[in-house]
């Protein structure tokens, strides 16, 4: 185990740091903020739980949004989902809050009006299971989108029901479903115009997030 000096040097150390990112966020935005300052802060909460394997180094990757950490794993998963997802429009990003994110666009995800599957969401569904049974800490979250045409009545319900869609599928791909959770934002959270034939495209949405939760170390 470490010593108390020793662990008590990573603290100061860690203080330091937080003094640096808080004089140094004026020029960032808020989320960019708080990602900054919550990997200090990791960083303080690793020294304090972590032990001789490098608790002080997974602390680091902590968020301050959301607690969660970018670990090796989440790294490998993010490569993988790239290199599944080239060139056919997803977009694979890491979140201010260390949350690996899809964002599937309809023309490949689901037809107008409807909420099963298509082919060619399949094999990034098939990629995105991969491995997810032996990283118990992770959760999943399934968001569906649709753009503004059409009723509250509609869109509502048929933005919940992609996201079950996919639920079902990583399930049937073995994903325990108990960590999978899903929402429908209808049309309340457009990313572009409604306006035009391109911005309703990008609407219809869905968006799966994967997130990994630090283990407390005793």
């Amino acid at each position: 185990m470490k010593t108390l000096a020793s662990r008590s040097r990573v603290i100061v150390l860690g203080l330091g740091a937080v003094a640096v990112l808080v004089s140094g966020c004026a020029d960032m935005t808020e989320a960019q903020r708080s990602a900054a300052i919550g990997g200090g802060l990791g960083a303080l909460a690793g020294a304090v739980i972590g032990d001789s394997r490098g608790g002080a180094v997974v602390g680091a990757g902590v968020g301050a949004l959301g607690g969660y950490i970018w670990s090796n794993q989440m790294a490998q998963k993010k490569a993988a989902m790239e290199k599944a997802t080239a060139g056919t429009g997803v977009a694979v990003t890491q979140t201010a809050d260390n949350q690996l994110k899809l964002n599937i666009p309809s023309d490949i995800s689901f037809d107008t009006g409807r909420a099963d599957i298509k082919p060619n969401l399949r094999p990034i569904l098939d990629q995105f299971a991969q491995g997810l049974t032996s990283q118990p800490n992770t959760e999943i979250r399934i968001t569906g989108h649709t753009d503004s045409t059409g009723s509250d009545t509609i869109n509502n319900p048929l933005s919940i029901n992609r996201a079950g869609s996919a639920r079902d599928y990583l399930v049937s791909r073995g994903v325990d479903g108990r960590r999978i959770q899903i929402d429908g934002r209808g049309s309340r959270e457009p990313i572009a115009d409604n306006n035009n034939d391109a911005g309703r495209a990008k609407n219809r949405r869905i968006e799966i997030f994967l997130a990994e939760r630090a283990v407390t170390q005793r």
